[in-house]
Formats: C-alpha cells, structure tokens, sequence
C-alpha cells in the first residue's frame, strides 16, 4: 500500500489489525479509551478522514456492533494512540502515514458495521475539538 508516496507493508498492517487475544484487546480497549481524544487532537490536521477515524471509535466502543468489528477496530485504534510505531508520528507531514494506512485497512474490513449514529457522534465530537 502507498499513502503520499511512502510504501507501507501490507503484511505489517495485517499484523497490527489480528484481533488476537481477549487479554490482548482488554488491554488495547483500555489503551484506546485513554489516549484516543489526544492523538485525534495532535493528528486533526494530517489525517483527512478523521471524521471516519471518530466514528469508528465509537462503533468499536459500542456494545451492539459485532465482535469481530469490534476487534479490528480496536486493533487500528490501538496502533493510532500508539507513540512509537513505524513511521513516528512527530515527523510532520509524513508521521501520520503508517496510522492512515492501518486506519484505511481497518475501515474497508469493517465499513458496513460504522452506522449513521457512530457518524453523528463523531461530526458532535470534532465540533466541540
């Protein structure tokens, strides 16, 4: 996968979104839940679909969206919040297109599951940002 002229991995985005453990997305849920609000606040301006990336915080914290669904999305999250991942995020401009591709990966695995109210909390959230 290419983002802004940077090759990413496919296989290393396949990594990051296995679902993996129910330990293992405990501890990414409570990653995601702490940190998320912040990274979105630092990454307003680089990712160009951050109302995808909110809606689909709230599709992964809400109780009715499937398992699976949930797991993905958590996993994407998870790497997002993530201060050190492949590409840093404090490298301006460019710190962002590891997490755009993981994010990207993670919404056309699960893009029928992010519903109209998962969008519309998402539009409030940004609003108030």
């Amino acid at each position: 996968m290419t983002i802004d002229g940077s090759k990413i991995d496919e296989r290393k985005i396949e990594e990051i979104l296995r679902i993996g453990s129910e330990k293992d997305f405990k501890k990414r849920e409570k990653r995601v839940r702490s940190s998320f609000f912040d990274t979105v606040r630092r990454a307003l301006k680089h990712v160009p679909f951050m109302e995808d990336v909110v809606a689909s915080y709230y599709c992964a914290i809400d109780s009715e969206t499937p398992a699976s669904t949930r797991g993905i999305l958590i996993a994407a999250l998870a790497y997002f919040v993530l201060p050190v991942d492949l590409v840093p995020d404090m490298l301006l401009g460019i710190g962002f297109t590891d997490d755009i591709a993981v994010l990207l990966a993670a919404f056309n695995a699960v893009r029928g599951n992010i519903r109209p109210e998962h969008y519309r909390r998402a539009r409030e959230t940004l609003d108030d940002l």
